[in-house]
């Protein structure tokens, strides 16, 4: 499956590098080259991206992504639903800091009283 995260990084990384090679993808992502051979297949197939060959290239395996205008379109949509995701995690970890930082404080207060006595 092509999660919004996978989405969004793939399209920002080749609008600014349409001739990354899915390696180093793979590499910028951390995943397999098998995974973003997959991802790239399912972004062409919903006419996200084009796939151009290097005609002149004198390795036959380079090619150029080019995101399509449809592309560029869904680019901006899980950019947003992205910022609003990590927006919400931002939100959740600062509530779960504060949690323990009262308890850090709490436990810190009643071992000095242990301690005092």
């Amino acid at each position: 499956m092509l999660t919004d995260e996978y989405r969004y990084r793939i399209l920002k990384l080749l609008e600014k590098n349409p001739a990354a090679s899915q390696r180093d993808i793979a590499r910028e992502l951390g995943v397999s080259v098998g995974r973003v051979n997959f991802c790239l297949q399912a972004l062409g197939e919903k006419g996200l991206i084009k796939v151009n060959n290097f005609r002149n290239s004198t390795n036959k395996r380079a090619y150029l992504y080019a995101l399509t205008p449809k592309g560029m379109n869904e680019k901006a949509k899980v950019t947003v639903r992205f910022l609003e995701r990590k927006l919400q995690e931002y939100e959740t970890l600062k509530g779960q800091i504060a949690e323990l930082q009262r308890e850090a404080k709490g436990t810190a207060s009643s071992n000095g009283r242990k301690n005092a006595n």
